[in-house]
């Protein structure tokens, strides 16, 4: 597919602009969008476990997670769960209909699966199964050894006959949170040396399941999650932020993230999940220590002091000097 260089102010360089082709409720407020090119031709390749980004106001994108094939695929499929209490995203993606044109980014990963692994134990909570689903794809396609577990609510089972259909007796669905650790513990054990973990859900289970792993002697490089929702404030104490570069001056107030202020005083700071999940906003920091509150970060990143998801993370004292 051509990449959009229109002068559209709707779409910037290097986005696609695509058309809905078809919407497919999954259960109670989740729906299955497929895209197709606008211009009809082939859509970019993309690596199992990849996101779009999808424009819902300008300079407003939320991120969801591919579906569909890989490789030359001729449609994209997302699903989207609708939250009445969000930013408005979800909502606006349930108003459209087939035929509508949507501005998107070009895919994107930060959960590939690790093409020398000796096993793929990937594990889905909820929602969390999108990306699940890609790995799955990629998995049967080069004939790699892989195994699932898929935890939902009753009735909240999305994609779940795909999965049966791709997986067979490679899946183990679970409804209950204790019968979800009794199929876990023994995978822990007894699973070949060169495993690997994938998990995507929730926040709870992701930690949960990278403290049993590591309990139990993996080694933590061989743990791998992606959060789709985070549950962090973003307010605070105020402080404010010092653009290194001009030296300008960004007040923060209490209520306010540092990626609203930055935006508000026309810093152009790349964003999509606002929620610490994605990592798209990631900022370079001169100075000043700081109030970590992402998801998307590692401990060793942390730890260095050079980095923030302005979205979500703060400056832990009155001030931050940005590399802006």
């Amino acid at each position: 597919m051509t990449v959009m260089t229109t002068p559209r102010p709707d779409i910037g360089v290097g986005d696609l602009l695509v058309e809905v082709t078809r919407m497919r409720m999954l259960c109670d407020g989740i729906c299955e969008f497929t895209f197709a090119g606008a211009d009809g031709g082939a859509l970019p390749t993309f690596s199992p476990g990849a996101h779009i980004g999808v424009q819902w106001q300008p300079g407003r994108c939320n991120s969801y997670s591919l579906t569909g094939p890989a490789v030359d695929p001729a449609e994209y499929t997302i699903c989207v769960r609708r939250d009445d209490s969000g930013g408005g995203g979800s909502v606006w993606l349930h108003g459209l209909g087939v035929g509508d044109q949507v501005v998107i980014s070009l895919p994107r990963s930060a959960f590939v699966p690790i093409s020398t692994a000796r096993h793929h134990l990937l594990i889905a909570g909820g929602i969390g199964v999108t990306p699940i689903l890609s790995h799955v794809r990629a998995a049967v396609h080069w004939n790699r050894s892989f195994e699932v577990i898929y935890t939902h609510r009753p009735g909240f089972g999305a994609l779940a006959r795909e999965m049966r259909d791709l997986c067979g007796d490679r899946l183990t669905v679970v409804e209950a949170a204790l019968d979800f650790w009794d199929h876990l513990g023994p995978r822990l054990c007894d699973s070949p040396l060169g495993t690997h973990i994938y998990t995507c859900g929730p926040g709870p289970l992701i930690e949960g399941v990278a403290a049993a792993a590591l309990a139990n002697g993996w080694p933590p490089d061989r743990v791998h999650s992606e959060q789709f929702a985070a549950d962090v404030a973003a307010g605070g104490e105020p402080f404010a932020a010092r653009l290194g570069r001009t030296g300008v001056l960004v007040p923060v107030g209490s209520e306010v993230s540092l990626l609203a202020a930055l935006l508000e005083r026309g810093v152009a700071v790349p964003n999509m999940c606002r929620q610490g999940v994605c990592g798209e906003c990631r900022v370079a920091v001169r100075g000043g220590p700081i109030d970590h509150r992402d998801s998307y970060l590692t401990d060793d990143e942390r730890a260095k002091g050079d980095t923030m998801m302005p979205c979500v993370s703060r400056a832990l004292g009155d001030h931050l000097e940005l590399d802006l």
